[in-house]
């Protein structure tokens, strides 16, 4: 029997995270989060650290690596900030269309299928034996893979949101159906750091 045990991080909390900006990297607060996640993660016989390209994931894998020694790092445009499914706004909430009407054509064509290509990557049960890998990405990606686990409505990846450097676990075996270990675990972060990247009206514990 194969297993894939997948652990997916959201990255740290990046700086100004008020602007939205795709160079930005971590927030000291971040900093502190991510080093967190790697003692979190530090006992794990993990295989491989994956990444997407933007500063605030790449910084965060970094910072989660350090933790990890001999473990290699790669970075991965299928882990990058993608929308991962064109969905129909025609039936769903107003906020829900509106978030959607925001995206291009070209985000529409190019994120999902970068989305696809990361579900057949790393959503699948190796043939034999165990496979740990961390992949550190962004919201979107987490939320499509959970809706994939569950075999969710495609367009319910909308409104699962993750905490910066919270933790997700997905169990993918070849004898049966995926199961979802944790979802959104911050069991490693103190209270001061929670609650990050979250919606804005969010109370933080």
């Amino acid at each position: 029997m194969g297993v894939r045990l997948l652990y997916l991080a959201r990255h740290a909390e990046q700086e100004h995270a008020e602007v939205e900006s795709a160079e930005a990297g971590l927030s000291a607060r971040g900093r502190r989060q991510a080093a967190l996640l790697g003692e979190r993660l530090r006992d794990l016989p993990l295989r491989a650290v994956h990444h997407g390209p933007l500063p605030r994931a790449a910084e965060t894998a970094e910072l989660v690596a350090a933790a990890l020694p001999d473990i290699p790092v790669y970075e991965s445009e299928l882990a990058g900030d993608h929308l991962p499914h064109d969905t129909d706004p025609a039936g769903l909430p107003p906020s829900y269309a509106g978030f959607l009407a925001a995206f291009t054509p070209a985000e529409r064509v190019d994120g999902p299928l970068a989305t696809a290509a990361a579900a057949d990557r790393f959503a699948t049960a190796p043939t034999d034996g165990e496979v740990r890998e961390l992949v550190v990405t962004h919201s979107f990606l987490i939320a499509w893979l959970v809706r994939h686990a569950l075999d969710a409505p495609e367009w319910r990846w909308l409104g699962l949101n993750s905490h910066n450097a919270g933790l997700t676990v997905i169990r993918y075996s070849s004898a049966g159906p995926p199961n979802l270990i944790a979802f959104n675990d911050v069991a490693h972060l103190p209270p001061e750091l929670r609650g990050t990247g979250l919606p804005a009206d969010y109370a933080r514990p």
